[in-house]
């Protein structure tokens, strides 16, 4: 039973090393990525699932060392077991991390999707402003030659008006003299002698 047992805590501290490993490369794998957000999610679900095996195989692990016949190699197992956990205690801060980061850089990417936005809404607005601006300045000028158009057709009024005015007392003096005419015509016909 003793050897089975040995073989079986070699065993559990072989594969607590390779899960380690593989923690560590997934770890860096994800410092190392720049990529979409899809993939660090997906590296994360690597580490996570790594260290819920990590733990059962230091859990076993310490089963195995509270069923060891002698005190001395229990205390060795127990004290691997304490190494390990310590371990994981630091690669789950490491873990955290890189939840934090992930999360950051997941933030981050909202801000600049938001960002894009405010930029495609603020050139669209610039846009309908120049629009509008252009449309201003034509309409403005369309104002300044209808404005011109408005002053000579002014003169051309006041002008036609004292024309109107001349040409009446032109007629009022063209008739006086016209009935002054007729009067001294009638006054040497019909009374001659005076």
């Amino acid at each position: 039973m003793a050897t089975t047992l040995d073989v079986h805590v070699r065993m559990c501290n072989q594969e607590i090393v390779i899960f380690d490993l593989e923690v560590k490369a997934f770890i860096q794998d994800i410092r190392d990525c720049s990529g979409p957000l899809s993939t660090l999610t997906e590296l994360n679900a690597k580490v996570k699932e790594k260290f819920h095996h990590l733990r059962l195989r230091i859990q076993e692990l310490e089963q195995m060392a509270k069923e060891q016949d002698k005190e001395s190699e229990k205390q060795v197992l127990l004290q691997e077991v304490e190494n390990h956990k310590k371990q994981m205690l630091r690669k789950t801060t490491k873990e955290t991390l890189a939840q934090t980061s992930s999360s950051i850089t997941e933030s981050l990417m909202g801000i600049s999707r938001m960002m894009s936005q405010q930029v495609r809404q603020s050139e669209e607005a610039m846009q309908i402003l120049a629009n509008s601006s252009r449309t201003i300045l034509d309409a403005n000028e369309e104002f300044k030659s209808m404005s011109g158009t408005i002053q000579l057709g002014r003169k051309l009024i006041t002008k036609y008006n004292r024309r109107e005015l001349t040409d009446k007392l032109l007629i009022f003096l063209a008739l006086a003299l016209f009935l002054a005419t007729v009067l001294y015509i009638l006054k040497k016909r019909l009374f001659p002698f005076l």
